[in-house]
């Protein structure tokens, strides 16, 4: 291995650590608490070191959120691909999906409520969050109904299920009829 791979591979090294780091300590004890002296102190680097891989905080936060979209991108599809028949593939997805915000609330927040510095919904959207919504719009697309825009009715629905995860994290839904609002999402706007 030449001494150019070698530093290569220490450098990715440390920004997995970085990212890890960061999402480890934002899981625990909120974004808030996520800065860059305190990443510095955990993962035993200088702060010109952090600076080295990420400019601050929002790109911090943006890595955090392209690592979450794939993530939840492979729970979608590993939760679809074990039914058979459209709308359980959809009830599967939004369990999926709800699932995944509940055990990574700070994940969930980098990707999807917090400034990383990403693109979203445009050409130079980064692969990860386009293949985030592809798992949706692979199941939701077989259901979307006659004469509607599968990747419209895709959004619809990723709004619905965006605004079940922040209406119950908040408190303003009791979170033991989350099933129940998954069967009415599927069966009110999933058409066979």
């Amino acid at each position: 291995m030449s001494v150019q791979e070698r530093k290569e591979r220490e450098r990715a090294g440390r920004e997995r650590l970085i990212v890890a780091t960061a999402r480890e300590l934002a899981e625990q004890q909120g974004w808030d608490a996520v800065t860059t002296r305190r990443l510095a102190e955990r993962i035993e680097y200088s702060q010109p070191v952090l600076y080295s891989h990420f400019r601050g905080k929002r790109e911090i936060i943006g890595a955090v959120a392209l690592q979450g979209a794939t993530e939840m991108a492979v729970a979608v599809r590993a939760a679809t691909a074990a039914v058979d028949g459209a709308r359980e593939r959809v009830a599967a997805l939004a369990r999926a999906y709800l699932d995944f915000a509940a055990r990574n609330p700070a994940v969930y927040d980098a990707i999807f409520q917090l400034d990383g510095g990403l693109a979203y919904a445009h050409e130079d959207t980064p692969a990860p969050l386009k293949d985030a919504f592809a798992a949706l719009l692979e199941s939701l697309g077989e259901v979307a109904g006659d004469g509607v825009e599968p990747g419209l009715f895709t959004e619809t629905f990723w709004a619905a299920l965006h605004g079940l995860v922040t209406l119950t994290r908040a408190g303003r839904l009791p979170p033991e009829n989350t099933e129940q609002r998954v069967r009415l999402l599927v069966d009110r706007l999933a058409v066979d």
